[in-house]
Protein backbone atom coordinates (compact mmCIF):
# COMPACT_ATOMS: atom_id res chain seq x y z
CA UNK A 1 0.00 0.00 0.00
CA UNK A 2 1.46 3.45 -1.15
CA UNK A 3 2.34 5.64 2.02
CA UNK A 4 1.54 9.46 1.88
CA UNK A 5 3.93 9.89 4.71
CA UNK A 6 7.06 8.27 5.58
CA UNK A 7 9.37 9.25 8.22
CA UNK A 8 13.29 7.90 8.80
CA UNK A 9 15.24 7.68 11.80
CA UNK A 10 14.29 11.13 12.95
CA UNK A 11 16.21 12.58 15.43
CA UNK A 12 14.77 15.74 17.68
CA UNK A 13 16.68 17.78 20.57
CA UNK A 14 15.10 20.07 22.74
CA UNK A 15 18.80 21.80 24.00
CA UNK A 16 20.69 19.31 24.56
CA UNK A 17 18.13 16.60 25.89
CA UNK A 18 17.55 13.84 23.01
CA UNK A 19 13.66 13.86 22.58
CA UNK A 20 13.35 11.30 19.10
CA UNK A 21 15.56 8.72 19.17
CA UNK A 22 15.51 7.18 15.19
CA UNK A 23 11.63 7.49 15.09
CA UNK A 24 10.57 5.71 11.60
CA UNK A 25 7.20 5.08 10.81
CA UNK A 26 4.67 5.32 7.56
CA UNK A 27 1.50 6.57 7.24
CA UNK A 28 -0.77 4.39 4.14
CA UNK A 29 -3.00 6.68 2.12
CA UNK A 30 -6.95 6.03 3.25
CA UNK A 31 -5.77 4.74 6.67
CA UNK A 32 -5.51 5.79 10.53
CA UNK A 33 -2.54 5.37 12.27
CA UNK A 34 -2.54 5.86 15.77
CA UNK A 35 0.61 6.78 17.85
CA UNK A 36 0.31 5.65 21.71
CA UNK A 37 2.55 5.97 25.03
CA UNK A 38 3.06 7.31 28.24
CA UNK A 39 3.47 11.01 28.65
CA UNK A 40 6.84 12.13 27.86
CA UNK A 41 7.21 9.30 25.58
CA UNK A 42 8.04 11.69 22.19
CA UNK A 43 4.16 11.47 20.66
CA UNK A 44 3.76 15.33 20.26
CA UNK A 45 7.73 16.13 19.71
CA UNK A 46 6.72 13.23 16.65
CA UNK A 47 3.89 15.11 15.28
CA UNK A 48 5.16 18.57 15.67
CA UNK A 49 8.53 17.23 13.59
CA UNK A 50 6.14 16.06 11.00
CA UNK A 51 4.40 19.74 10.08
CA UNK A 52 7.23 21.28 10.65
CA UNK A 53 6.58 23.19 14.56
CA UNK A 54 10.09 21.62 15.76
CA UNK A 55 13.20 20.84 13.51
CA UNK A 56 14.39 17.44 13.13
CA UNK A 57 18.81 17.14 13.71
CA UNK A 58 18.78 14.36 11.67
CA UNK A 59 16.14 12.12 9.35
CA UNK A 60 14.03 12.11 6.48
CA UNK A 61 10.14 13.18 6.42
CA UNK A 62 8.97 12.18 3.02
CA UNK A 63 5.19 13.64 2.16
CA UNK A 64 3.08 12.08 -1.24
CA UNK A 65 7.04 11.38 -1.93
CA UNK A 66 8.60 14.53 -1.66
CA UNK A 67 11.05 15.27 0.91
CA UNK A 68 9.35 18.16 3.70
CA UNK A 69 11.87 18.41 6.33
CA UNK A 70 13.42 21.65 7.14
CA UNK A 71 9.91 23.18 5.30
CA UNK A 72 8.51 25.89 7.06
CA UNK A 73 4.62 24.91 8.56
CA UNK A 74 2.83 26.91 6.29
CA UNK A 75 4.79 25.47 3.15
CA UNK A 76 3.41 22.07 4.86
CA UNK A 77 -0.22 23.28 5.11
CA UNK A 78 -0.02 24.34 0.96
CA UNK A 79 0.90 20.36 0.09
CA UNK A 80 -1.83 18.80 1.87
CA UNK A 81 -1.14 18.34 5.68
CA UNK A 82 -3.02 19.82 8.74
CA UNK A 83 -2.12 19.83 12.05
CA UNK A 84 -5.01 20.24 14.91
CA UNK A 85 -2.49 20.58 17.92
CA UNK A 86 -2.74 19.45 21.65
CA UNK A 87 -4.53 22.24 23.70
CA UNK A 88 -6.47 22.83 20.26
CA UNK A 89 -4.13 26.36 19.49
CA UNK A 90 -7.35 27.98 18.58
CA UNK A 91 -7.89 31.77 17.91
CA UNK A 92 -9.94 32.77 21.71
CA UNK A 93 -10.35 36.12 21.14
CA UNK A 94 -12.12 35.63 17.37
CA UNK A 95 -15.13 34.13 16.86
CA UNK A 96 -15.98 30.34 16.06
CA UNK A 97 -16.31 31.41 12.27
CA UNK A 98 -13.26 33.92 11.60
CA UNK A 99 -12.06 30.66 13.30
CA UNK A 100 -12.91 28.79 10.34
CA UNK A 101 -12.21 30.92 7.80
CA UNK A 102 -8.24 31.48 8.76
CA UNK A 103 -8.08 27.69 8.29
CA UNK A 104 -8.63 28.36 4.74
CA UNK A 105 -6.12 31.20 4.91
CA UNK A 106 -4.04 30.25 2.03
CA UNK A 107 -6.96 28.84 -0.43
CA UNK A 108 -8.09 31.47 -3.46
CA UNK A 109 -11.02 28.97 -4.34
CA UNK A 110 -13.83 30.84 -2.49
CA UNK A 111 -16.27 28.55 -3.65
CA UNK A 112 -14.72 25.30 -2.34
CA UNK A 113 -13.93 27.21 1.14
CA UNK A 114 -18.10 28.02 1.24
CA UNK A 115 -18.77 24.30 0.99
CA UNK A 116 -16.38 23.17 3.08
CA UNK A 117 -17.59 25.47 5.51
CA UNK A 118 -20.94 24.01 5.15
CA UNK A 119 -19.19 20.44 5.51
CA UNK A 120 -17.88 21.30 8.87
CA UNK A 121 -20.92 23.16 10.32
CA UNK A 122 -22.34 19.87 9.04
CA UNK A 123 -20.06 17.44 10.92
CA UNK A 124 -19.89 19.13 13.96
CA UNK A 125 -23.68 21.15 14.27
CA UNK A 126 -22.92 22.89 17.77
CA UNK A 127 -20.35 25.08 16.20
CA UNK A 128 -22.75 26.25 13.21
CA UNK A 129 -25.24 27.33 16.53
CA UNK A 130 -21.94 29.42 17.98
CA UNK A 131 -20.48 30.35 15.06
CA UNK A 132 -20.70 34.34 15.98
CA UNK A 133 -19.67 33.30 19.52
CA UNK A 134 -16.08 34.27 20.86
CA UNK A 135 -14.28 30.80 20.66
CA UNK A 136 -12.62 31.74 24.14
CA UNK A 137 -15.79 31.40 25.68
CA UNK A 138 -16.93 28.06 24.12
CA UNK A 139 -16.95 24.71 26.37
CA UNK A 140 -13.62 22.52 26.12
CA UNK A 141 -15.32 19.76 24.26
CA UNK A 142 -16.55 22.95 21.60
CA UNK A 143 -13.18 23.91 21.43
CA UNK A 144 -11.82 20.71 20.21
CA UNK A 145 -14.68 20.92 17.52
CA UNK A 146 -13.66 23.80 16.28
CA UNK A 147 -9.66 22.56 16.59
CA UNK A 148 -10.52 19.89 14.18
CA UNK A 149 -13.01 21.75 11.47
CA UNK A 150 -10.58 24.57 11.32
CA UNK A 151 -7.63 22.17 10.24
CA UNK A 152 -10.46 20.40 7.88
CA UNK A 153 -10.72 23.98 6.40
CA UNK A 154 -7.07 23.80 4.65
CA UNK A 155 -8.75 20.85 2.68
CA UNK A 156 -5.91 18.18 3.74
CA UNK A 157 -5.05 15.15 2.66
CA UNK A 158 -3.06 14.12 5.89
CA UNK A 159 -4.93 15.31 9.06
CA UNK A 160 -2.71 15.19 12.30
CA UNK A 161 -4.63 14.71 15.86
CA UNK A 162 -2.92 15.56 18.77
CA UNK A 163 -4.88 14.28 21.99
CA UNK A 164 -8.56 15.07 20.14
CA UNK A 165 -10.14 13.78 23.49
CA UNK A 166 -7.66 14.79 26.50
CA UNK A 167 -10.08 16.06 29.12
CA UNK A 168 -13.38 16.15 27.86
CA UNK A 169 -16.31 14.36 29.03
CA UNK A 170 -16.97 10.68 28.04
CA UNK A 171 -20.24 11.57 25.39
CA UNK A 172 -18.10 14.26 24.19
CA UNK A 173 -15.38 11.83 23.10
CA UNK A 174 -17.86 9.97 21.75
CA UNK A 175 -18.67 12.33 19.11
CA UNK A 176 -15.39 13.03 18.59
CA UNK A 177 -14.56 9.73 17.90
CA UNK A 178 -17.47 9.19 16.05
CA UNK A 179 -16.67 12.48 13.87
CA UNK A 180 -12.70 10.85 12.86
CA UNK A 181 -14.40 7.92 11.50
CA UNK A 182 -16.67 10.69 8.85
CA UNK A 183 -13.78 12.65 8.39
CA UNK A 184 -11.79 8.85 7.17
CA UNK A 185 -14.65 8.37 4.87
CA UNK A 186 -14.43 11.20 2.88
CA UNK A 187 -10.93 9.95 1.75
CA UNK A 188 -8.99 12.14 4.43
CA UNK A 189 -6.15 9.80 5.78
CA UNK A 190 -5.23 10.65 9.70
CA UNK A 191 -2.02 10.25 11.73
CA UNK A 192 -3.67 10.47 15.62
CA UNK A 193 -1.93 10.87 18.91
CA UNK A 194 -4.31 10.04 21.36
CA UNK A 195 -4.08 9.18 25.59
CA UNK A 196 -7.29 7.15 25.11
CA UNK A 197 -5.24 4.07 23.88
CA UNK A 198 -8.67 2.23 23.91
CA UNK A 199 -10.26 4.30 21.63
CA UNK A 200 -7.78 5.09 19.44
CA UNK A 201 -7.02 1.26 19.00
CA UNK A 202 -10.41 0.55 17.78
CA UNK A 203 -10.43 2.97 15.07
CA UNK A 204 -6.44 2.59 13.87
CA UNK A 205 -5.34 0.42 10.95
CA UNK A 206 -2.45 0.21 11.99
CA UNK A 207 -0.53 2.07 15.20
CA UNK A 208 3.00 2.32 16.65
CA UNK A 209 3.92 2.52 20.29
CA UNK A 210 6.08 4.97 21.42
CA UNK A 211 8.47 4.72 24.94
CA UNK A 212 11.36 7.48 25.68
CA UNK A 213 11.50 8.77 21.90
CA UNK A 214 11.68 5.42 20.51
CA UNK A 215 8.84 2.88 18.88
CA UNK A 216 9.01 -0.25 20.68
CA UNK A 217 6.46 -2.11 18.64
CA UNK A 218 3.77 -1.98 15.71
CA UNK A 219 0.96 -3.75 14.01
CA UNK A 220 -2.78 -3.59 13.25
CA UNK A 221 -4.69 -1.98 15.77
CA UNK A 222 -6.59 -5.23 17.08
CA UNK A 223 -2.92 -6.98 17.26
CA UNK A 224 -2.11 -4.52 19.58
CA UNK A 225 -5.40 -4.22 21.56
CA UNK A 226 -5.08 -8.25 21.72
CA UNK A 227 -1.16 -7.34 22.82
CA UNK A 228 -0.65 -8.16 27.07
CA UNK A 229 2.18 -6.02 26.95
CA UNK A 230 0.06 -3.25 25.57
CA UNK A 231 -3.03 -3.99 27.73
CA UNK A 232 -0.94 -4.25 30.65
CA UNK A 233 0.70 -0.92 30.43
CA UNK A 234 -1.89 1.32 28.44
CA UNK A 235 -5.07 0.00 28.72
CA UNK A 236 -5.07 -0.76 32.49
CA UNK A 237 -5.33 -4.51 32.38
Amino acid sequence: MKALLEVQDLDVYYGGIQALRGISLKVPENQIVALIGCNGAGKTTTLRAISGMLKASRGSIRFAGEQIKGLRSHQIVARGMAHAPEGRGIFLNLTVGENLELGAYLRKDRESVAKDLETGYRLFPILFERKSQIAGTLSGGEQQMLSVARALMSRPKLLLLDEPSLGLAPQVVEKIFSVLKDIHKTGITLLLVEQNAHKALRIAHHAYVLETGSVVMQGTGAELLASPEVRKAYLGD
